[in-house]
């Protein structure tokens, strides 16, 4: 049985439009060849937009990446061979095609990996830089935090006014004070 710590964040190029599929496909490979030792987390990300229509604004969820998944793996030979014969994958992102390991710190730019509570040391009150988002390198104030959706409310000064606006954990760095 292999360790979850050994598993690196590898990205898959798809089609156009098939992220999903591909996804879902991923899963039920994963479920019917019982690689649940090898293959740990399969992701798209996603992020929250306001789209304005018909004088009506709506919240719609939108792919950061279009075009590639990300998945939590041990690399093998025979798993790589498998996740590249899915359906719509057109290959790993890396030199040649071939399978390349994101650092920590791209994992932590592109939010893969989720803080808990626990590792969260941000208080009401203390200055914050965002670090990712439209508001990238605005500083803000935490005024609440919410452990069980992993999201904090912060105030930025922008335009002369502060405005509210939530970020999830990863979104946010603490200012030495």
């Amino acid at each position: 049985m292999e360790n979850i710590d050994n598993a690196k964040w590898y990205v898959i190029r798809t089609f156009s439009s098939y992220e999903t599929l591909v996804k879902n496909t991923l899963e039920t490979m994963v479920e019917l060849n019982n690689l649940h030792d090898y293959i740990f987390e399969i992701v798209i990300p996603t992020e929250e937009d306001i789209v304005e229509k018909n004088g009506k604004r709506k919240v719609v969820e939108r792919k950061k990446f279009p075009g590639y998944v990300y998945i939590k793996m041990i690399y093998t030979d025979q798993v790589g061979y498998m996740v590249k014969n899915v359906r719509g994958v057109s290959g790993f992102v890396g030199p040649e095609g071939k399978a390349l390991p994101l650092t920590a710190d791209e994992v932590k730019r592109i939010g893969l990996e989720k803080i808990s509570a626990a590792d969260f040391h941000v208080e009401v009150g203390d200055n914050v830089r965002i670090v990712s988002g439209p508001l990238e390198t605005f500083l803000a104030v935490v005024e609440e935090i919410y452990p069980d959706k992993q999201k904090v409310k912060v105030i930025v000064h922008m335009f002369g006014r502060q405005t509210p606006v939530e970020l999830e954990f990863n979104q946010i760095e603490k200012l030495a004070n």
